[in-house]
């Protein structure tokens, strides 16, 4: 049994960031034997991310480096995502959102979902409090660490 990895083409995630910006796409990913490479955009980033057992690559655009002095993922009562994936308020299409702002909610209750590689993840309220705003809309791409949800 070998303990190689598989290399990592960087001139390849180079051309899968740029066909993103190209294609304006958000999202592309590719598998090829026992590699997936996904690579997802928001505006001004673009984030490179594989399964946990192959090796991980990661590329921020310059543009990201400098976080505004206002940014909700600084609030104390931010909710930030745990992954990159896709978010949905409710637990089906045409279902009554989990929380709205206002709801009062405690500490473990499920305040969304977030969709990746197929899996369907609860996000639970990380503290008990009052919901002050929602960042997300329902069926949007979030990325690792993005300020969901603020909670007081």
């Amino acid at each position: 049994m070998s303990n190689e990895r598989p290399t990592i083409d960087q001139n390849l995630i180079r051309e899968l960031a740029n066909l993103l910006t190209e294609t304006d796409l958000t999202e592309i990913e590719i598998e090829n034997d026992d590699l997936r490479i996904r690579v997802a955009r928001t505006v001004g980033a673009t984030t490179i991310s594989v399964p946990a057992a192959a090796p991980t690559a990661a590329a921020t655009a310059p543009a990201a480096a400098a976080a505004a002095p206002s940014d909700p993922a600084k609030h104390p009562g931010a909710l930030l995502s745990p992954m990159v994936g896709t978010a949905y308020r409710a637990p089906e299409p045409g279902a009554k959102p989990f929380v709205e702002v206002g709801t009062e909610v405690r500490a473990g209750q499920t305040i969304l979902i977030v969709e990746a590689m197929k899996t369907m993840n609860a996000i639970p309220a990380p503290k008990a409090g009052t919901v002050k705003e929602i960042l997300v809309e329902d069926g949007s791409p979030v990325e690792y660490g993005e300020p969901l949800v603020i909670i007081e």
